[in-house]
């Protein structure tokens, strides 16, 4: 999994004319599936945004989690963070999940975000969609499950 994680005073996404969701402070994640990727890769994601700490303490330093500051997640569904642009004009997205797999893990990190207590919105899966956001900093992570962690053959942690 591929996410690109933005903190934000304010989000939301829009498809057809119509806001689907919205939160206030907290993070946007643009989440992409590859093929392959499983129950490893979602824990992995989930801990990440839920622990990383990248919001102001007190004293201005990025020493807080989102569940520390109570803040939401937008979680929006981008299969092109899975883009391959080495060669040609044209990306290619050979490594990109078939979409059936790719919305059972996006569900199910949000799922497992909303099981943790974190509110989550999402955007629409497969929609075309228009976000609109204010980051906070600016302040933008990549996560990707792919250099994070060595794989086993059974996609556990080493």
């Amino acid at each position: 999994m591929r996410a690109v994680i933005q903190r934000v005073t304010r989000a939301s996404v829009e498809v057809e004319g119509r806001v689907v969701g919205s939160i206030g402070q907290g993070l946007v994640v643009l989440l992409g599936v590859a093929k392959g990727d499983g129950d490893v890769d979602c824990r992995f994601i989930v801990e990440k945004l839920l622990g990383l700490r990248i919001f102001a303490d007190e004293a201005g330093k990025m020493n807080r989690s989102l569940t520390e500051t109570g803040g939401s997640i937008l979680l929006v569904s981008q299969f092109t963070l899975l883009g391959n642009t080495k060669s040609g004009r044209r990306p290619g997205f050979e490594d990109a999940a078939p979409p059936d797999e790719a919305r059972q893990w996006y569900e199910r990190v949000s799922k497992e975000l909303k099981v943790k207590g974190t509110q989550v919105e999402t955007g629409v899966f497969a929609a075309h969609m228009k976000v609109e956001l204010v980051n906070d900093g600016p302040v933008t992570f990549l996560l990707d499950t792919r250099t994070a962690f060595k794989r086993s053959s059974d996609q556990t942690l080493l």
